[in-house]
């Protein structure tokens, strides 16, 4: 047991963002961090969201000890109600992060297999053979923790997403004088967030967004509808106390930002002014200049409270032009088109659109830049260093700046998605890799879309699909009726009739050429078929529709 290393498996999180996973082994003891969904990128045709591939802990059951969450956000916390039905594990919580994790339950219908454990900021707990302490940290989101992870080979600092925010609303700032004192004790490695390594100076506390939204709101004379992400405790508690101070009224539509206002209230993370929040159905009893709508939807989602308002499907609030609109919030990178649409249908019905390209500080990122990131190195003082939460890039910056503030480029470390890190008390290395990567949700399926489907339907998607339907005689496959050209996606069939005329007498030649050299099997002759009339169609008008043929006996 004395050679025994510190294994660190990366299962998602790494040259991606998203969908974050990690797996910390130890002789006979797994510790999982974080258990986060992805989502789809714009070739992933009709996949709802991205989860990790957890076949290495499915092999492993029988060692997982836990599973430790840092924050409640969905990259973080997502993929749990997919990866409890293939294994069995107590979570690990704080508060809000459980609170969110529970609604996830209730809605797959898994509250009964769930052992849930709540633990605060400062606590310390067992996970097997590792102990663990948590350490309070700013984010975006309420309720955020670091993990000190004692194990048999040293302590390992997991950061999670967090920010340096000295003037932070409702909560503490990040416990800095806590990870000074770890490091003094010793840290063998430190694992931190890298999603701004890109960025210089510090980022901007969230106060500074209260203080633009104050002068949007001030003596505003139109109703007010701003958008959040809702899992941005600090920011709603802001527009609410805003609100109540211009004497408005507060409205809140859509299911997880009422979910998570409820939450929130509940557990102390929010406080409301009295008499400040009403029902939505009740929000019109009020004069237009006094309210307020909270609303999800600041990424576009298509079900989301402000496209129904924006397109004219929202039962309780028509947007017109007495109606001030203000995203507050960032667009996450492969939402440009949606959020686009949406600000352009806002602007279609005459409201007044405020966002980040227009108005300025509406919102500011819950991840450290460039200096937070040194101080965090170098309060620390790690012996290891592997930057996690990013994308290349962003790994290849934060070892960069880790360089810069002394940690010794050969004990930095890039990882990726299945490599097994081994750590000793003296070394790190890549020891080898286990299965890894993404498996894709669509509906109610998980992993039965794969890189064949994803083909096909960006195939369906580009090009459209041509099915040929026709009837062959069983004696000697001579054709009987049809052939019957369908298409879908490819030509308007009307106003190609000569088209489909072309196409079928080309089916019509393949088919006597197929009878002329004997090839009486079915499966050959589609075969041929589906060629004959792809090349066809690349010659003659340069596309390539996807082919079905389809034989029938008789």
């Amino acid at each position: 047991m004395a050679t025994e290393k510190l294994k660190i498996i990366p299962l998602g999180g790494l040259n991606e963002v998203g969908k974050n996973l990690t797996v910390y082994e130890y002789g006979n003891d797994i510790l999982v961090v974080d258990c986060g969904l992805g989502f789809p990128d714009g070739e992933m045709y009709g996949v709802d969201v991205v989860i990790p591939d957890v076949t290495y802990l499915v092999k492993n059951a029988e060692k997982i000890r836990g599973i430790v969450l840092t924050h409640g956000h969905e990259d973080h916390i997502g993929a749990i109600p997919y990866v409890l039905k293939e294994i069995t594990a107590p979570i690990y919580g704080t508060p809000l992060t459980l609170a969110l994790v529970r609604y996830k339950l209730e809605e797959h219908r898994l509250t009964d297999i769930a052992d849930l454990r709540e633990f605060r900021a400062r606590d310390r707990f067992s996970v097997g053979c590792f102990e663990i302490e948590a350490i309070h940290v700013n984010h975006s989101i309420a309720c955020s923790v670091a993990l000190a992870i004692k194990t048999p080979v040293g302590t390992v600092i997991h950061t999670g997403d967090y920010k340096i925010d000295t003037t932070p609303i409702n909560c503490a700032m990040m416990d800095l004088t806590r990870l000074g004192e770890l490091g003094k004790e010793g840290v063998l490695a430190l694992l931190s967030d890298s999603t701004n390594a890109e960025r210089k100076g510090f980022s901007p506390s969230e106060r500074t967004v209260g203080a633009a939204l104050d002068e949007l709101f001030d003596n505003c004379p139109r109703r007010i509808i701003i958008t959040t992400f809702a899992s941005n405790v600090y920011r709603v508690q802001q527009i609410i106390t805003l609100a109540a101070k211009n004497g408005r009224k507060v409205a809140i539509t859509g299911r997880s930002m009422e979910n998570m206002v409820a939450a929130s209230v509940e557990l102390g993370y929010m406080t409301i002014p009295p008499d400040t929040v009403v029902d939505i159905t009740k929000i019109k009893n009020y004069p237009r200049e006094q309210q307020l709508i909270i609303t999800t939807g600041s990424q576009g989602e298509s079900m989301s409270a402000l496209y129904r308002m924006a397109f004219g499907g929202h039962k309780q609030v028509e947007i017109g032009p007495e109606d001030r609109v203000i995203l507050s919030s960032s667009t996450v990178p492969g939402n440009e088109k949606t959020v686009s649409r949406i600000i352009n249908e806002l602007y279609r019905r005459g409201a007044e659109v405020l966002y980040r390209d227009v108005a300025g500080s509406l919102h500011v990122s819950g991840h450290a830049c460039q200096e937070e990131l040194k101080m965090v190195l170098a309060l620390t003082q790690p012996k290891f260093f592997i930057p996690i939460h990013g994308e290349q890039r962003h790994l290849r910056c934060h070892a960069k700046i880790a360089a810069e503030v002394g940690i010794e480029p050969s004990h930095i470390l890039i990882g990726d998605i299945g490599k097994v890190m081994e750590l000793g008390k003296k070394s790190i290395h890549i020891s080898g890799t286990v299965q890894a990567g993404r498996v894709l949700v669509d509906g109610t399926g998980i992993g039965d879309v794969g890189s064949v489907v994803l083909r096909d339907r960006k195939h369906l998607a580009e090009d459209g699909m041509l099915v040929v339907a026709m009837t062959l005689s069983r004696e000697d496959n001579s054709l009987i009726s049809g052939p019957d050209i369908i298409t879908r996606g490819f030509v308007y069939v009307r106003e190609s009739e000569d088209l489909i005329d072309e196409m079928r007498m080309q089916v019509i030649d393949t088919l006597d050429a197929c009878q002329e050299n004997d090839i009486r099997n079915w499966t050959a002759i589609k075969s041929t078929v589906k060629a004959s009339l792809s090349t066809y169609l690349q010659k003659r008008i340069k596309r390539s529709p996807m082919i079905l043929p389809i034989i029938m006996e008789n």
